[in-house]
This record gives structure tokens, sequence and C-alpha cells, in this order.
């Protein structure tokens, strides 16, 4: 990601033990494998919470890394995002950072409204007029809604985008905002940088 901002030692030595932690209940899942005829469906749960709570560790991290410089609402914007997703009501959350976004993105409906979770999820929820474009975010106030983004010159994922993950990826690919995205087909919540898709596992960015 950006190279201004470098990793804690903190953060690098945490992952470092975690991934070591993986790698060690990998050998023995391994060694089971190899001197037991029984089922293994146990173990593989267990390495899954594990890497589950990893990538929960990561994501935490990396969004509190990217964003807390620029709001002091992080916990409103990932709660809402989290109860969009449990909802399976799409949204697209653009958090402006050093860049000036106001060339990039157009036909949004101001409102210099305060940052609130309330407001967020009723502006997404699904026949509001304005639930199908963009919200910005700058600093503590949602200064508009229902806005167009430029959507993605390119993509080189596996997976077919929708219009929101298309229009997320764009504008990250030609300004350095965040953008928060939910899938409305399947809850799934990812974030965009520097024109990059990062997933984040279901219920990984409540963070308070």
């Amino acid at each position: 990601m950006e190279g201004d901002n470098h990793l804690p030692n903190e953060f690098n030595q945490e992952m470092h033990q975690l991934l070591e932690d993986l790698e060690a209940e990998l050998s023995e899942l391994k060694n089971t494998l190899d001197e037991k005829d029984c089922c293994i469906l146990n173990d593989f749960e267990e390495v899954n919470k594990l890497f589950k709570s990893i990538h929960h560790r990561a994501a935490t991290f990396y969004l509190q890394l990217y964003l807390k410089p620029y709001t002091k609402n992080l916990e409103i914007l990932t709660a809402s995002a989290q109860a969009l997703s449990d909802k399976r009501h799409g949204a697209l959350i653009a958090i402006k950072r050093k860049d000036s976004l106001d060339r990039l993105i157009h036909s949004g409906i101001p409102l210099h409204a305060k940052l609130s979770a309330s407001l967020l999820e009723a502006i997404f929820y699904p026949g509001n007029p304005l639930h199908d474009g963009g919200v910005l975010i700058e600093e503590d106030s949602i200064i508009s809604a229902g806005n167009i983004f430029p959507t993605a010159s390119k993509f080189n994922g596996k997976d077919k985008l929708g219009t929101r993950h298309r229009a997320a990826i764009g504008l990250s690919e030609i300004s350095d905002a965040l953008v928060i995205v939910v899938s409305e087909e399947t809850g799934r919540i990812s974030f965009t940088l520097d024109g990059v898709l990062y997933p984040i596992q279901p219920g990984e960015i409540n963070i308070t």
C-alpha cells in the first residue's frame, strides 16, 4: 500500500507470531493425518478459527492506520458497514483523505450532516433515492450522497465486479481516498486503496 505508512515493529512482530502459530497448527494437522485414521474436520475448524483471528487483527490494524488521521468516528463507519452487511444493503462510502475529490465525483446531493450510523443506514436503505450512489465523508461529516464515482479503468481480479466495486476501485485509482463498499448480493465488506480491492471477513471491522 502507501509508501509513507511504515508498519510498526509491534504489528510486524505480532503478525509473525500469529503466522508461526498458524504454521504450527497446520503442521500438527498434517501429522494427525499421517498418524490417525480418523475424521479431521474438527482440526480444520480450529485452523479456520486461527486464520480468521489473524485476518481480523490485520483488517482492524489497516483500517485504523489509513483512516484514523482523517476521521474521529471510525467506529461509526465500521459499525455502519457491518450493520449494512448484516442486512444485505449495498453501500459505497468514500472517505476523503489528503486529495480533493471535488472534480472526481459528481451529481450528488449536498448534505453537510454530522456523521451518524442511523443516517448512513437510512441513505443506503433500498428504495431511498440516494441508495445507489456513493456517500462522501470528510472528517466527521457526510458531505454528500447519491454521488457518481469514476469507474475502474482495469481490474485484474478473478471475480466479476458489480457497479459499486468498480466505482470504489475507480475513485481510489485516481485519488488517495479510501472507499468502503458493501455488496448487496453477499453482504461482503471490502475497502479500496490505491486502486486495489481488499476483502474483509464478516464481523471484522467493529472497531472499538
